[in-house]
Formats: structure tokens, sequence, C-alpha cells
């Protein structure tokens, strides 16, 4: 394969499960076009930049392995980004699945829900088709300039481009049993990076079983295209949980969504059209089984809403269940003398909400109160929609086991009357309950951090054994002017000594010195009596020594 291994001054390892593995830091220049390359689970792999898989690139990953994103912003924001053309095979299971996470992050469970934005994210590229204006866009955040940022195509080749054809049936892959966690830092012009990004995906395309946990930004985001997913969890992110633009008309089944309760927006941050609204294909996903639990009726927050549809947006939610939002349930668009907006979608059929549960709104739950429009109140009354307690198993945000998002008997997910199926759509699973859960069915037990954090009920919290070295992670922000952080991870008590040189062997600051318990410990550096330049820290124990640069700007 073509990654090559970094060394300086040491070959870097990284403890887990109780042995150093090989530490391979991953940079845009290792995967070339036309690359067959290969991650291995008895690595762990960093990702410093922006690191494209380009066109004809294949990138398969190992179950079980585990790929750290570097921190940083804008140019220095770091990413995998499958570009168009390229394919990703991450193939987890359910007990190896493959994790992406910040390079900060131990992996013992002590990096909880409110870590976010430690460092990019996964962003897919493909050529099915957008309603933007002229067919074909860089992803947010990257500039113009890097072409291998483009997704999305020109329709029927009416003018020059490098794309062949558009193809809703564009394969990028397969993601399965893959847990994204702590992302979206900002790439540049105040974008933060999504968990998982889906430019122009294409149905060919498999994506199911990916949860993003503790992201920036939204959980998923769809930038048109025709993707269909499944088994879906998007946990504890800043921002919103779904979120479709440009022209989404991919097919959904079993989204599952919880809400931090003291930030974040959306479950479904529902787009049309960009450039223009009314471009066309109109967004219309077909989601069946979802459920959406928000942030708490009792949180306050007042910008926690189940749903918004706007700029003509459409879209058709069926036996799903949407529950435990600090606001409102549903804000469809209606613009005063305009044809252009969701209210036209709704009323022409493309925006459908059937066979649904409602509960547990902090405007309230009478159906004036959560869904303050008349006419969708008008369209949810005559859609079989049931305002009501879906009776789920218990709901908790924290590690006390307290989280069961299955309905309990005599549910009304389980008695009240469902909306079919698609006749002779082998995507979807016919299953007899209203939600993303059954009575039987806790698919996001074993593979998710959430089952590692033992937030769901009946787990024990899942820790990996402790090994018996140590870890000293890059300084964060480095390069730095004034200050920078460094994280020392102790796995056992021992004698700690944590210096940092200059060039010529002088030392110029003591950080640590002595015995120190089993821990994690995030310890500030400050610079700025010093000359700008490389310095060295040097970490002694009882277990070995280790040694990190530290670049010291102007």
């Amino acid at each position: 394969m073509n990654t090559r291994f970094t060394t300086l001054l040491f070959l870097l390892t990284w403890p887990l499960l109780g042995h150093a593995q090989p530490v391979v830091i991953v940079t845009d220049a290792d995967i070339g076009p036309g690359d067959q390359v290969t991650w291995t689970s008895d690595t762990i792999y960093v990702l410093d930049g922006f690191v494209f898989v380009e066109e004809g690139a294949t990138l398969t990953i190992e179950p079980g392995t585990i790929i750290k994103g570097k921190p940083g912003t804008g140019e220095n924001a770091s990413a995998l980004i499958i570009a168009r053309g390229a394919r990703i095979y991450a193939q987890g299971t359910p007990d190896r699945p493959i994790i992406f996470t910040a390079e900060a992050d131990p992996l013992d469970g002590s990096f909880d829900a409110s870590i976010r934005g430690q460092w990019g994210g996964l962003i897919l590229l493909g050529r099915a088709r957008t309603n933007l204006a002229n067919g074909e866009a860089n992803i947010e955040g990257i500039p113009s300039t890097e072409t291998r940022a483009r997704y999305g195509c020109v329709p029927n080749n009416t003018t020059p481009t490098t794309v062949d054809d558009c193809d809703d049936n564009d394969n990028s892959g397969v993601l399965r049993y893959v847990s994204i966690r702590h992302g979206g830092s900002n790439i540049g012009a105040d974008n933060e990076i999504n968990g998982l990004t889906l430019g122009a995906v294409g149905r060919g395309t498999t994506i199911e079983y990916v949860e993003v946990f503790a992201n920036e930004d939204d959980g998923f985001e769809f930038f048109g295209g025709t993707v269909n997913t499944r088994y879906l969890v998007a946990a504890f992110c800043g921002d919103d949980a779904f979120d479709y633009d440009e022209g989404f008309r991919g097919k959904g089944q079993f989204w599952f969504a919880i809400m931090s309760p003291d930030i974040g927006n959306r479950a479904g941050e529902h787009d049309g059209g960009r450039d223009p609204e009314d471009g066309q294909p109109f967004a219309i996903p077909l989601i069946y089984n979802a459920t959406y639990i928000g942030a708490g009726a009792s949180s306050g927050n007042a910008d926690n809403d189940a749903f918004v549809f706007r700029d003509n947006a459409g879209g058709k939610y069926f036996n799903s269940i949407f529950t435990e939002f600090g606001n409102i349930g549903i804000e469809v668009e209606d613009v005063a003398n305009v044809n252009v907006d969701s209210r036209q979608r709704l009323e022409q059929g493309d925006l459908v909400l059937a066979n649904n549960i409602w509960w547990g709104f902090g405007a309230g739950n009478n159906l004036a109160d959560f869904a303050p429009q008349d006419f969708v109140q008008q369209h949810l009354q005559a859609n079989h929609n049931f305002v009501e307690d879906p009776m789920l198993r218990s709901i908790s945000r924290t590690p006390d086991g307290g989280l069961d998002p299955r309905p309990r008997p005599g549910s009304p997910a389980l008695t009240r009357p469902r909306a079919s199926y698609p006749e002779n759509d082998v995507f979807f699973t016919p299953v007899a309950y209203i939600g993303a859960f059954g009575p039987d069915s806790l698919w996001i037990k074993g593979w998710t951090k959430l089952a590692q954090l033992g937030i769901l009920t009946g787990l024990t919290p899942h820790t990996r054994t402790r090994p018996t070295a140590i870890t000293l992670l890059p300084g964060y922000p480095n390069p730095f002017r004034f200050r920078t952080t460094l994280t020392l991870v102790l796995h056992q008590t021992q004698h700690v000594r944590l210096v940092v040189y200059d060039l010529l062997g002088r030392e110029v600051a003591r950080l640590v010195e002595g015995v120190r318990p089993y821990g994690t410990y995030r310890l500030t550096f400050d610079g700025t009596h010093l000359a700008a330049g490389t310095y060295l820290v040097r970490l002694e124990t009882e277990s070995g020594v280790q040694v990190r640069t530290l670049t010291r700007l102007p």
C-alpha cells in the first residue's frame, strides 16, 4: 500500500487493548488516482489534513480498524474525502465496528457527549443529480480551486465538464457498522464538517449501521443525490441530526436521533433548492420508521424543533415517532405571494407526514401548540397522525443505563394503524411497529458509542483493558502563537516527568514532575516568552519515553 510511516526521533505507538499498535500518519499525498489501499485493524491511522481518496482509487478498511483525525481548523482541518469516481469499502461488524474519532480520544470512554469539534469528518462525493443551477459544486467549506471536492454533475452534458454523465445509480462504496465520533471542526467560511457528508451520492452506494456521535455540526447531511440509507444514529450533535437539501431523493428506514439538552437545533432540517429554490429535481426523500428524541420538553431549548421544511423542500415520513422536543414539532415554510415554498410541496403531495406519533413538546401537546400553522394541522389530521405518549421504555442521555427507545407493551407504536410499505420495493423491510425499534429490536446495541458509554439500558459500559503504556498526544493547536494544550493519558499510577526542550537540548519548561495517578491530564503550555521555532516535549515514565514536537509561530 502507498501509505507511508512517519517517524520523528521515535517510533510512535498507540496503546490499545493492552498492547501497542503502530500508528500511520496519513496525508493527502498517500492515496493517488487509481491506487488500491487497505487499512488494517492492527494499525491506527491518523489523518493529517484533508486526505482525498482520488478518482479511480479504492480504500478498503478492515473490521475493527480505528481512524483518528488530527485537530485543526480551516486549511489545517483533518477529514477523509472520497472524491467522485473513488470508492470506500468500510465494512465493520457488530462486534468489530470501524471507528473514526479524534486523535486525542483514548477510546476508554472518557470522551463523553460534550466533546465535539475535535477533528473534521467523513465526506463522500458522487455523480448523482442535484438541483443546483450548474448541476455541480464544491462541497461546502472547500475552495472552488480544489477540483477534487466537486460533487454532482452537469445534466445531459449541456456544457463542458470533466464529468461524463449524471448517474443516479453512482456507487461510492460501502459503509457498514461505522461509528464517527467527536468531529465537526470548522473547515472554512464558517462551515463545520458534518459527521457524515453525502454530496450527490448515488443509490449504488450502501450505507447502513452508521453512527455519528457528538459532532459539532449536523449528524448527517445529504446534498442532493439518491443514496438509500438505513440504521442511522445521530446522537448529541451540536446542530441538526438529519439535514437534506439540493434535491435529495433517497430512501431511508430506521433512522434514530437523540439530542443533547444543552445544545442542538432540529432533528430534521429539510431544505429543497439553494440555487435556485425552485430547481428540479425536488427534494422528496421517502423515510419510514424514524424515532427522533429531542432535547427534552422541559429543556428550555427554544431552537429545538422536530422539523422545519423550507426552500421548496418536500419529503415523506411514515410510521415514525417524534418526541421530547424543547419547542414545536413542525414548521413548513409559507411565503406570502410566492408559489415556491414548502407549503406548495405539501399541497401537491410532495410533503407527506402520515401514521406518525407526536408527543412531548415544550410548546404543548395540543395539535395547535406543536403544529401552529392551520394548513399543517389539517394535513396531520387527514393523514392518521396520533398525538399521544409513544410509551418508550426509557429516555436518558447520561451513562446510567437508562436509554431504551423500544416501545413498552401496550404502546400505541404497537397498536396504531401503520402506513403500507411501497409495493415491490426491496429496500424497505416491512415491520409491525411505528418507530425505529420494535419490542425485540435494539439494533444500536454493541457497535455504537451509545453502547460503549453504557447509556443503553441493561448494558455494562464497555471499557478497554487498561494497558501499562502511556500516551502523550500532540499539542493543540500546533503550530501555536501563544499557548497550546498537551494531553497526557496515564493507564496506571506512576512517576511522570514532562519537560519541554529547545533544539539545543536546553530545558525551557517543566510541566510535570512527580507521581501521578491513572487518568487523563490536559496541560497548558505557555510559550509567549519563547522565540519562534521548534521545541521538543519529552515524557519520561516507568513505562517508557515519548517525544513530541511543538512549533511556536512568530
